[in-house]
């Protein structure tokens, strides 16, 4: 790899690498793989802006040796971290960054640090008996739905660019290969915390928990048992995140520990899916062969990683250990009431609700019953309520969703009866709704479409339209109506896949 050494001013960025400065054990340093012909496919100017990263002046050329790693800016230190995890139920105890590279952080022009990673940069210590590299297909997927996460407002890691690498990956099939700059608050996961619990190396644990104080929990430094409180602090946030993914429809498809982020983000888009019919049990991952992480299944199994994430800290809790396991069950048993005030909250707003009733989760999960009862569209079904919140002369479109519209008229003569005990007019409820209920996901079918055109083709035009439409999710946008429609039968996907 070569470093630039006198980095052009529209280049400078000021590296703070705070996990390089942990001992050598969490992590292993090394270079990117350099790419044979890396070519910039895509470059998310404004994430860069953010980042403090001003690019203007400075060739797509440049850009691609940057991003495929051929270059380092000054003050990189890049370095593979180790974690472990559990993978669908069963523990692994060395997993690490296999096929990415974590540049260094910067401080973004809020002072909060990003993570700059490199995905699909080649073999690491941990890649065991992979090749460390990317397939264009995956890279293209993560791209598009961490963007279009976080224009729907759910916490998340960020792409910031792809490159072509100019070679081949071996997957079922010759692939092209593509590396994916990912920018996340950090990559610290709950399988970081078990790599060294399962070594016994308490002092490690501490240094990792203290870290990630100082980094994502600043607040709780001077509280009284400060590493119980990071444990409430992490399942808040993870409480709120599960809630955010189930108010769209968004199925994970592999939460194993190691993707269950300290930060509270969503990391790692490989099998994950949006819902098009509601069905609880919906599963599209490939892998998930027992639907252990199917829609409904999400809430549970974030709590189960973070009991496994609570087992880490016990030597922190407590000296005595049944009393730390007393501490731990406490803390955890707060999450699924948090899950569940986040979650109806959300759906309230869906709803077009602004104040509480004891019948309001009844109402919900009976609009759900229905839905899934008529395979009703999730997300059509909700933005076509914003319409029919003014009135049963506007049902007309989201009745068409429902197989038997008998059904749809009963909940919704609920519904109606419900809204009259609101405040607020019907025309600044609509509005409001409209913010809650996007009209633009990132439909499996047209992002598998993007996916074969680019790969198959090297034709980005599905691709550019699907960023275009999806960085604005909550918006009627003329001309684009057909990105929001449901697929035909022909045209729905029924599987995903994780492209490691």
């Amino acid at each position: 790899m070569q470093t630039i050494t006198e980095t052009p001013r529209s280049l400078a960025v000021s590296f703070d690498n705070s996990y390089a400065h942990l001992p050598e054990r969490f992590y292993a340093r090394l270079d990117p793989t350099p790419a044979a012909r890396p070519r910039l496919i895509k470059f998310n100017a404004a994430l860069a802006a953010e980042l403090g990263l001003d690019v203007s002046g400075v060739s797509a050329d440049t850009l691609a040796q940057l991003f495929s790693g051929n270059l380092r800016l000054k003050g990189a230190e890049p370095l593979a971290m180790a974690y472990a995890g559990h993978q669908f139920g069963h523990f692994v105890p060395k997993l690490g960054d296999g096929r990415a590279i974590l540049l260094g952080e910067v401080r973004d022009g809020a002072g909060v640090r990003r993570d700059i990673q490199l995905k699909g940069s080649g073999r690491t210590p941990y890649s065991r008996d992979g090749d460390g590299r990317a397939a264009l297909g995956p890279v293209l997927r993560e791209y598009v739905v961490s963007e279009a996460m976080h224009a729907l407002g759910v916490p998340t890691t960020r792409a910031l660019a792809i490159v072509a690498t100019g070679e081949s990956v071996y997957r079922d099939r010759k692939l092209p290969g593509a590396i994916l700059t990912r920018v996340a608050a950090s990559h610290v996961r709950v399988g970081t915390f078990q790599f060294f619990s399962a070594r016994g190396d308490v002092e490690a644990i501490k240094q990792l928990a203290d870290f990630v104080i100082d980094r994502h929990y600043p607040e709780i430094k001077e509280a009284e048992a400060p590493y119980l409180a990071l444990f409430r602090a992490v399942a808040e946030r993870q409480a709120r995140l599960i809630a955010c993914w189930m108010h769209v429809g968004f199925i994970h498809g592999v939460m194993n520990t190691d993707n269950t982020a300290i930060s509270g983000e969503t990391i790692d888009f490989g099998p994950c899916a949006f819902m098009d019919a509601y069905d609880p049990a919906a599963v599209f991952s490939s892998i998930d062969t027992a639907g252990r992480y199917a829609y409904a299944n999400q809430p549970h199994i974030a709590q189960w990683n973070l009991a496994r994430f609570a087992e880490t800290l016990l030597p922190l809790l407590n000296p005595i250990l049944e009393r730390a396991i007393e501490l731990a069950n406490e803390a955890l048993s707060a999450f699924w009431p948090r899950f569940e005030q986040h979650w109806l909250s959300g759906m309230r707003r869906k709803l077009g609700l602004f104040t509480a009733e004891d019948g309001d989760t009844q109402l919900v999960r009976g609009l759900l019953e229905v839905m899934h009862r008529q395979q009703a569209d999730f997300t059509l079904t909700f933005r076509q309520l914003c319409d029919a919140s003014g009135g049963q002369q506007f049902d007309a479109a989201v009745r068409a969703l429902f197989a038997d519209a008998a059904v749809y008229d009963e909940w919704a003569t609920t519904w109606r009866s419900r809204l009259a005990r609101e405040s607020l007019p019907a025309s600044v409820r609509a509005e409001s709704m409209r913010h809650a209920n996007p009209a633009f996901i990132p439909r499996n079918h047209r992002l598998e479409g993007a996916i074969q055109a680019a790969v198959e083709h090297e034709d980005f035009t599905l691709f550019a339209y699907l960023l275009r439409v999806l960085a604005r999710p909550y918006e009627d946008q003329e001309g684009f109506e057909a990105f929001a429609t449901a697929p035909r039968a022909s045209e729905r996907v029924l599987q995903t896949f994780c492209g490691t």
